[in-house]
């Protein structure tokens, strides 16, 4: 599936649940939380949790936990986009002209 069609699936299975109605600082409340989620499974990856009280995965298991936790930002980031009218290929051309122009004279 491509970026646009990903986009898109999620418009409308956001839609269809009704969740792309919430107001856009819940939104970006859930996109918070969701970055922590990220947070946590990374630091479950790279040196472990430590909690007597949490199952501990295999090294498969907590790479797709963190699968999971990037999709889970990448559909609110969407949404936002979305309600926003944005095309995500226009996210990803503008922050590769933003870097290029930043770091274009560092690199040479």
């Amino acid at each position: 599936m491509d970026v646009n069609e990903f986009q898109k699936w999620v418009k409308e299975y956001y839609e269809i649940r009704g969740w792309s109605e919430l107001d856009i600082f819940i939104r970006i409340g859930f996109l918070a939380e969701e970055t922590g989620e990220v947070a946590r499974a990374i630091r479950a990856l790279e040196i472990g949790r430590d909690r007597p009280d949490e199952y501990i995965g295999s090294p498969s298991e907590l790479k797709q936990e963190l699968v999971e936790e990037l999709g889970d930002v990448l559909g609110n980031i969407i949404v936002i986009a979305n309600k926003y009218d944005i095309h995500l290929e226009d996210i990803f051309k503008s922050h590769q002209m933003k870097l290029d122009k930043r770091y274009s004279s560092i690199e040479k």
